[in-house]
């Protein structure tokens, strides 16, 4: 009878109020997008909404009526406790709250990023037992991840923070570290470009994961690969954390199939198409294509430089020279660093600046286009002009490989071909 009552007390605040995310800054998020979709993939849709809060509205938000169930992000994980009636142990035990559900006239606080930092962990085959583990920041997700990292057989745990025993400017005597977790904010959304540390600074780390999502790869963890060092970012967690909070305002197990669809589904959604390669390669018609095939947005660079300058770019090379060229280059490229969702195509020099790796690599899956040398038109391209192009070919192979995440040679291929080889890798 208790969970019959319970059962229709939870219907009807589906059917009245939504459910939701409370934050201080939501308008990037991907919870909405997330909750819509695993609402489809059950069959039931249910409402959920971004609740962006100032600390004094915490208070009267909490304590009305006007939602079903909270997911709960920066910064409010801790300062939410006080409001609920009844904590999860886990909750409890950690000390952050991240999702919080009604019982009749009890709220329950619960800690679901635990379950969503297992499955991280899980889902990319990191090894936690007998690991010395690394753990950038002390907030609410700290406490999670120290947790998780405990119960699944950690050697050692070393929490980093600001004005802890251990903080960055001693940081690097832990070189015992193996996995580093960052759980600060340090390179999230709208600061990418940031990272809390140089994960390359500690010989015997093996993994880098960052709990943030947008960007999808954070610029510690575009270091680490850089390194050769094996990362994961915190889109996993989100999904994670996201079934396991669906779990608990609908009241139903979902299956761990729908999870990783839903990963897989937002990183195909959310992640850029950026093509590099030689000039005259290609990028921009092959982009073109995919484009439009996917119905995405297309920024071809080298157009951008020539709609921000005025001038096309054989007069900028002629009057100002390479390097005033590779400047304007690497402003349009910083400005692209937050677009999700878009195919880019790079001029073939974007690669001499390490800079624009970082912006381009965050939110992008880099694929470098290779094409037989007698087949690249060398008109209206000073570099390829003034440098022989067999040379040229020569000086940036490493660097396009060093770069991308696959290659594609598309020697006799029709663009619309290329496209489709492309569009297949996703």
């Amino acid at each position: 009878m208790k969970d019959q009552k319970k059962e229709r007390t939870q219907t009807l605040c589906d059917e009245t109020r939504p459910y939701g995310l409370l934050g201080k800054t939501l308008k990037h998020s991907f919870s909405p997008r997330l909750h819509a979709s695993i609402g489809a993939a059950l069959g039931e849709p249910y409402p959920y909404v971004l609740f962006e809060k100032q600390p004094e509205e915490l208070a009267s938000f909490l304590q009305g009526d006007s939602w079903a169930g909270l997911n709960v992000t920066i910064p409010y994980k801790e300062a939410v406790i006080p409001y609920c009636d009844v904590l999860s142990d886990e909750a409890s035990e950690i000390g952050a709250v991240n999702t919080i559900v009604r019982d009749g006239e009890r709220l329950i606080g619960h800690n679901t990023d635990y379950a969503g930092f297992r499955a991280l962990l899980r889902e990319n085959g990191v090894a936690v037992r007998g690991a010395n583990c690394l753990v950038l920041g002390s907030g609410g997700a700290s406490k999670t991840v120290q947790r998780v990292l405990r119960d699944l057989g950690a050697a050692k745990v070393t929490v980093v923070s600001r004005g802890g025993a251990v903080n960055y400017e001693n940081v690097l005597r832990q070189q015992d570290a193996q996995i580093l977790v960052n759980t600060t904010p340090v390179g999230m959304y709208p600061n990418n470009g940031q990272a809390p540390l140089y994960p390359g600074s500690f010989v015997n780390l093996k993994w880098v994961i960052d709990a943030i999502y947008n960007p999808l790869r954070t610029n510690l963890l575009c270091q680490a690969n850089k390194a050769g060092m094996e990362t994961a970012g915190g889109l996993g967690m989100l999904v994670g954390q996201g079934v396991a909070a669906a779990e608990l305002f609908l009241g139903r197990k979902i299956p761990g199939t729908i999870g990783r669809q839903l990963e897989a589904e937002l990183l195909r959604e959310k992640e850029n198409i950026v093509l590099i390669g030689m000039p005259g390669v290609g990028k921009t018609t092959v982009g073109m294509e995919i484009a439009d095939r996917m119905g995405r947005e297309f920024y071809d660079i080298d157009q951008m430089i020539v709609y921000d300058d005025g001038r096309e770019i054989p007069q900028i090379f002629a009057e100002d020279g390479e390097e005033y060229f590779r400047q304007l280059e690497q402003k349009i490229v910083l400005s692209l660093a937050n677009v999700t969702g878009a195919v880019i195509a790079c001029g073939g020099g974007v690669v001499t600046r390490e800079e624009n790796y970082y912006a381009l690599a965050e939110n992008g899956r880099l694929i470098f286009l290779n094409r037989d040398l007698t087949m690249l038109p060398t008109d209206g391209r000073p570099i390829s002009q003034a440098v022989p192009l067999a040379r040229l070919y020569r000086m940036r192979l490493p660097l396009y490989r060093s770069w991308c995440d696959a290659e594609l040679t598309i020697t006799g291929m029709q663009p619309d071909e290329a496209a489709r080889h492309i569009i297949d890798m996703l």
